[in-house]
């Protein structure tokens, strides 16, 4: 199917299905480092997250962006946390999307900002409170089985589970509503949240029963990502993966579009490190490193100094063209 959009031509394969890995499967951590090679994206069963305190996130979040728009604005504006609808970031990006942007590993400001999202802010900041405790959890097991699928030292397996449970770790859960939107005169879909890649260490994301999430594996080619199944996990390699891999694992541009006879909700935990540590190669994986060392703080301002489709920034922590990688 060939779409047009932007005044480009894209094209869109539905023959391509992401990996499901069963994290209960004794393969898990050579299943995980090839889905990561292959497609930067994959989904995880048997992952250990209770499905009751998924569901009373996923309950919040349907109440908040079930309230009138001067409600949810009390939440408002984003900068960078809050409620956003349709401006993405602030540097011009706008997407048929609103979202709730909070901080993973901040109680203080759960509690405070609470007063305004929810008529009952100790059961919404409960609902948060566990379920980032979980989808932390199941991350940090995941890059542990990353680690050991690629035959790292003892020492280095847990270096990226160390940076991700960090108390001051800088992750990020983003709750997001899209609205159904026919479009019946033109065919095309309309763009929730446009083309970008995901900065951090890795991305878990957990949406619905409606499609909408696309990846590229190659320019102009999207790869729409199926809901099935629903108990699944859609977890994503991040810029500062990729970085630390050695550009072994990609971290693969996607978007959402809208669906046009439902809505859409998802819930975006980011996995990041804390603002001052150092992101290199890891030890032993590489003999020559392709990025510069730097910390999450230096990458993240550059990154959000970018508007969202600008995937150019790992260029500017480039020390060595890929094709030169030993």
């Amino acid at each position: 199917m060939v779409v047009a959009a932007s005044m480009k031509i894209e094209k869109i394969r539905e023959d391509i299905e992401l990996p499901i890995i069963d994290l209960l499967s004794p393969d898990r951590s050579e299943q995980i480092v090839k889905a990561c090679e292959e497609y930067g994206f994959f989904k995880v069963i048997n992952h250990g997250v209770p499905q009751e305190i998924t569901t009373r996130m996923e309950e919040e979040a349907h109440v908040f962006f079930s309230k009138p728009g001067s409600d949810k604005l009390r939440a408002g504006p984003a900068n960078p946390f809050g409620y956003g609808f349709k401006n993405i970031g602030l540097n011009g990006d706008k997407g048929d999307v609103e979202y709730l942007l909070l901080p993973a590993n901040s109680p203080h400001f759960f509690s405070h900002m609470s007063k305004f999202i929810s008529s009952d802010p100790n059961k919404f900041s409960c609902a948060v409170g566990d379920y980032v405790a979980a989808v932390r959890q199941l991350a940090s097991e995941i890059v542990n089985m990353i680690g050991e699928g690629l035959k790292l030292e003892e020492d280095g397996v847990k270096v990226l589970s160390g940076l991700i449970n960090e108390p001051n770790s800088d992750s990020l859960l983003r709750l997001n509503h899209y609205p159904c939107c026919s479009n019946s005169e033109s065919g095309e879909s309309k763009i929730g949240f446009g083309e970008h890649t995901d900065p951090q260490i890795l991305t878990l994301l957990r949406s619905n029963d409606v499609q909408g999430l696309q990846i590229s594996l190659e320019d102009g080619v999207w790869v729409p990502v199926t809901p099935y199944p629903h108990s699944a996990f859609c977890v994503n390699v991040g810029d500062v993966l990729q970085v630390m891999t050695n550009g072994r694992f990609l971290s693969v541009k996607h978007r959402a579009v809208v669906n046009s006879y439902k809505t859409r909700t998802s819930m975006a935990y980011f996995a990041a490190p804390p603002l001052t540590a150092t992101v290199s190669c890891l030890p032993g994986l590489a003999a020559t490193p392709l990025y510069r060392s730097f910390t999450w703080a230096e990458y993240k301002k550059a990154t959000y100094a970018r508007r969202l489709g600008d995937n150019t920034r790992l260029n500017l922590f480039q020390l060595l063209p890929p094709d030169n990688i030993e």
